[in-house]
C-alpha cells in the first residue's frame, strides 16, 4: 500500500499513527487538547520525535486532560522541566499551560472546543491535496487563537492540527487513505 510521502516506512509507530489516526475527525475534547499541544511542541522539531515521546507527554500532562493542565502549579512547572522524557523548551512548557487556559476559555465561549474549530467548516472536511504547509484558514485559525492569547500556534502548526484532526483530509492522491 501507498502512504502519504512523509511517513516513514521502517517506523511502526509512525506508520500505525499515519493509518490509523492522522487525518480522521477528531471531536473529543482531550484528543484536541492532545493533539493541539503536541503540534504545538512539534515547532522546529519533527513529528516523529514527538510521536516517539508521546507516551511520555501523556504521563506528564496527566492524559492531556485539560481540566487537571489548567490547574497546574509552579512546582509542576519545574517538575515537567526536568522530566527528559518529554521535550523540556521552557517556553513551549509555558505555552502548555497558557493554551490551556485559553482552551477552557474557548469551551465556555462556544460550549465546546470542538464546536469552536470545527464551526469554521461547519462541521465538513476539506480536501487539501498533499501537505501544503499552511493556507488562508489555519492563517485565519492561527491569528484568531493568538488573539485569544495562545502561543506556538502559527499558521504552520494550525495547519499541522487541522490535518491531524481531520479538517483537512490532506492524504495525497497516491495514499491509499485518500479521499476526494
Amino acid at each position: 500500500m501507498e502512504r502519504c510521502h512523509w511517513v516513514d516506512l521502517k517506523d511502526g509507530d509512525y506508520v500505525r499513527y499515519h493509518d490509523t489516526e492522522w487525518g480522521r475527525p477528531v471531536h473529543e475534547e482531550n484528543a484536541l487538547f492532545e493533539t493541539l499541544i503536541l503540534e504545538c511542541f512539534q515547532a522546529g522539531l519533527s513529528f516523529q520525535c514527538i510521536l516517539k515521546k508521546r507516551a511520555a507527554f501523556r504521563k506528564a500532562f496527566d492524559n492531556f486532560d485539560v481540566q487537571k493542565v489548567v490547574k497546574y502549579t509552579p512546582q509542576k512547572e519545574l517538575a515537567l522541566l526536568q522530566n527528559k522524557g518529554i521535550v523540556r523548551h521552557k517556553l513551549k512548557i509555558k505555552a502548555v499551560l497558557q493554551n490551556a487556559k485559553v482552551f477552557c476559555e474557548i469551551q465556555k465561549e462556544f460550549g465546546s472546543f470542538d464546536k469552536y474549530i470545527w464551526g469554521f467548516t461547519e462541521g465538513k472536511m476539506l480536501l487539501c491535496d498533499g501537505f501544503q504547509g499552511k493556507n488562508d484558514l489555519s492563517d485565519f485559525i492561527s491569528k484568531d487563537l493568538k488573539k485569544r492569547g495562545m502561543k506556538f500556534v502559527g499558521s504552520v502548526t494550525v495547519f499541522s492540527f487541522l490535518c491531524a484532526i481531520g479538517i483537512f483530509s490532506a492524504h495525497q492522491p497516491t495514499c491509499f487513505l485518500y479521499k476526494k
